[in-house]
């Protein structure tokens, strides 16, 4: 039972793809699009604010409200999605006590919960299921089955029972199993269950449904109680049995009324146990499924004729195996095959085998080989692969092929057809990998490859903390040119994703990826090669240091400064020289570092570049000088003409080309702040006509994001006071006229009820429209 991807189903279920009616997975598209239902987005605001919303007992549990009382079925899914979210634990259980919660198919999978909360939460209620799937060693089966049957309701009604993968301690079975006289499915796989334990299930009257895989049982003959009415037997991997072949069959002859027989294996023990069983006429006459995935000698051929004598057939599991290629298993139309001939019988595969790892790799390994040229998207085939990463975290054989096969269905365009909450999903389960095997280079080298696809790192949700963290790490250490161009262009990306804060919790890391950018800077301009490795390093280091004074200090501590100039001594390439500038307008920024570079080496290239025809190249030059100027204090001590520079800017600003020229590198500012102390620096014009100008550009080129930003960082307020002081230069008065007149219905959007501007009549700002080099806004 897997509850996965589909956090609003009862925990019972899975919504699986159908690989035949739906090869290309279109409803798993229109599913994972769809919005999560009401009640699901109100469980989820629940838990999220449990410790607000409840009480405390003295013994430190949580307490629900006295008047709140939950509905049979929504305390069941209550309860799954805790679980599911890893939030069930001694101190929540305890709102499942008493009556204001009536639970009745309970999900604790997984769960980390003591003996003692799980009999007060749980064992009180009118329990018809529970799923204790792979619980923590805090609560072993005996307890379980003890406090089941401490209420006399639970003894005679309880139907389903799942303990697969529970812990059980030495010298204790599974016998009190047996006082359970309401069971009719129970699953104990990979469970210490006996041969003495099965004798007692076998004589549970309701019993249908049986499942003893991986255990120690050495003899099934205590089947033989229960042959009447066991409807469904699952023995997959039954190492310990002792009995000969012809003794095995004798039993399974026996079970006249099972539909289902699984009798599946490791394809390394070469058991030939199914080889035997399809040589049997007398046996299973109403079968509708059999499993027979691992086993030995099995052949088309033999497999054809079983399922010829009993055409009521529906399923047959053959991964594994050396049969399901002929015609007859891709022509019979309603058989479901899980083997590894084609895409439709892995789907299956991977659909019946997903709480079964050695399958599970199985059918990866088969599957990574099929989409190696993958040209269509396949979401329904990347959600099986969820389903099986999420189900065994700890396998690395698992999650290492998963990552490939998640490689394969993405790469190029392929991602632009998945599902964004799906490609999340993955990109999540790939990150835990990480964390699980942080010393497995392969897997890192596939989850590396994973977020060079553009759709994922633009679009997807995901953890960009722990990515960066991840991708700094392989960068620090990586010796292959090109997976440190890889790494370098997604580090180039997430920098500009995470927010100035997050840059600060780096740390150590911020201080590695500065350090080792630069490096490469170093490297590649002494080598005189602008290859797309430096670029992205450029980019990578100047979104690193945006808004980020602990980064720019990293920069100018590693000799940073030296590297830019030397690069711009090198290169006179304009997408550089752009981006070089654009990382010490960063650095300029800070007023405790902009002082270091107030030096004669850094104000003569700033000076030349001032001019460039590159008007991206000529705005950054503009930026640095702006800034570094606004300060007298950095020049009192030095001879650098600090006025010739201002009287440089203003004209340069004068001669800039219209605004519809393309500078797309203004489209990432993450805020105005930087520019607020240079909109109120009265007494340089020249310094306010730069910040105008970029306010009004970008705003030109993206007003819904920038004069949503103007707005909510009260930056028109200070528009307001240049239009108003009495001593503001007649332009720059003009240009925050012009700036409020344009972009007026964007600002009345974001709730700015009345415009606090005052305008100068309705002409536009002539510096805007009038002369040789008019500046026109574009549309929006």
């Amino acid at each position: 039972m897997v509850h996965l991807l589909h956090s609003g189903l009862s925990p019972w279920t899975i919504v699986l793809p159908d690989a035949r009616k739906d090869a290309l997975g279109f409803s798993v598209v229109q599913e994972e699009a769809s919005p999560y239902s009401l009640v699901h987005t109100c469980l989820n605001v629940l838990i999220a604010n449990l410790e607000k919303l409840c009480s405390e007992r003295s013994d430190g549990t949580l307490c629900l409200p006295e008047h709140w009382s939950f509905p049979q079925e929504l305390a069941d899914r209550f309860l799954g999605v805790m679980t599911w979210q890893g939030k069930l634990t001694d101190r929540t259980a305890s709102i499942f006590r008493g009556s204001q919660m009536k639970l009745k198919l309970i999900n604790i999978k997984r769960a980390k919960i003591s003996t003692t909360a799980f009999i007060k939460a749980f064992c009180h209620h009118k329990l018809i299921g529970l799923d204790a799937t792979a619980l923590h060693t805090d609560l072993p089966v005996p307890d379980i089955i003890r406090g089941l049957c401490s209420n006399s309701w639970i003894q005679q009604n309880l139907r389903n029972l799942f303990l697969d993968s529970t812990s059980i301690p030495q010298d204790s079975g599974l016998l009190l199993v047996g006082q359970l006289t309401g069971l009719r499915v129970l699953s104990v796989f990979s469970v210490c269950f006996h041969s003495e334990d099965l004798a007692s299930v076998s004589q549970l009257p309701k019993l249908e449904s049986l499942d003893i895989s991986n255990t120690l049982v050495t003899d099934i003959s205590a089947l033989l109680t229960c042959k009447d009415r066991l409807k469904s037997l699952t023995m997959h991997y039954l190492k310990c049995l002792t009995m000969t072949k012809p003794q095995i069959l004798a039993v399974i002859r026996e079970l006249k009324y099972l539909l289902h027989l699984d009798i599946s294996d490791h394809r390394q023990l070469k058991s030939d146990l199914a080889f035997h069983l399809l040589q049997q006429k007398d046996i299973l006459p109403n079968v509708v499924s059999l499993d027979i995935s691992g086993g030995s000698c099995i052949t088309d051929r033999a497999v054809e004729l079983f399922i010829q004598q009993r055409p009521e057939m529906q399923f047959v599991g053959l991964l594994a195996t050396d049969a399901g290629y002929s015609e007859f298993f891709t022509t019979k139309q309603d058989l479901r095959v899980a083997g590894e001939a084609n895409m439709i019988q892995l789907s299956e595969a991977l659909s019946q085998y997903r709480n079964r790892s050695c399958f599970i790799k199985e059918a990866l390994y088969r599957l990574f080989t099929e989409t190696f040229s993958m040209k269509v998207t396949m979401p329904a085939l990347l959600k099986f692969i969820a389903i099986g990463m999420r189900n065994h975290p700890l396998d690395l054989p698992v999650q290492f092929t998963a990552s490939a096969c998640a490689l394969n269905l993405t790469h190029q365009g392929l991602a632009r057809g998945m599902p964004v909450r799906l490609l999340s999903e993955v990109t999540c389960l790939l990150f835990k990998a990480l964390q699980n095997f942080p010393h497995y280079q392969q897997l890192q080298k596939n989850c590396l490859l994973y977020l060079t696809n553009s759709r994922i790192l633009m679009d997807v949700p995901f953890d960009r903390f722990d990515a960066a963290k991840f991708v700094i790490r392989w960068l620090c250490k990586s010796e292959n040119s090109k997976m440190q161009t890889m790494a370098v262009s997604i580090m180039s990306v997430l920098a500009l994703q995470l927010s100035p804060e997050q840059t600060v919790q780096l740390k150590e890391e911020l201080f590695m990826a500065i350090k080792e950018l630069l490096a490469i800077v170093k490297q590649k301009t002494t080598e005189n090669l602008d290859d797309v490795t430096f670029l992205f390093t450029l980019k990578a280091l100047w979104n690193l240091t945006d808004e980020s004074p602990a980064a720019c200090e990293h920069f100018l501590e590693n000799q940073g400064l030296a590297a830019f100039i030397k690069v711009l001594e090198t290169f006179s390439e304009s997408a550089i020289q752009s981006k070089v500038l654009g990382l010490l307008n960063n650095v300029a920024e800070v007023r405790e570092l902009s002082s270091k570079l107030v030096t004669k080496d850094v104000l003569k290239h700033i000076s030349i570049l001032l001019h460039s025809k590159e008007i991206e190249v000529s705005y950054f030059a503009a930026g640095i000088i702006a800034h570094l100027t606004s300060d007298r204090q950095p020049w009192t001590s030095c001879d650098l003409p600090r006025s010739a520079l201002l009287q440089d800017l203003y004209a340069t600003i004068q001669n800039w080309p219209r605004s519809s020229c393309k500078m797309t590198s203004l489209v990432t500012y993450r805020s105005f702040k930087s520019f607020f102390p240079l909109l109120g620096n009265f007494s340089q014009p020249e310094v306010q006509l730069w910040a105008l100008w970029a306010i009004y550009h970008v705003c030109s080129k993206n007003p819904s994001k920038y004069c949503k930003m103007l707005v909510e960082e009260k930056g028109l307020q200070l528009l307001c006071d240049i239009q108003e002081h009495n001593e503001a230069d007649p332009q720059a008065q003009q240009i925050a006229t012009s700036i409020v007149d344009d972009f007026r219905m964007h600002f009345m959007n974001y709730h700015l009820c009345e415009c606090p501007f005052k305008l100068r009549g309705p002409q536009k700002c002539p510096f805007f429209l009038h002369g040789r080099h008019a500046f026109h806004p574009v549309s929006d």
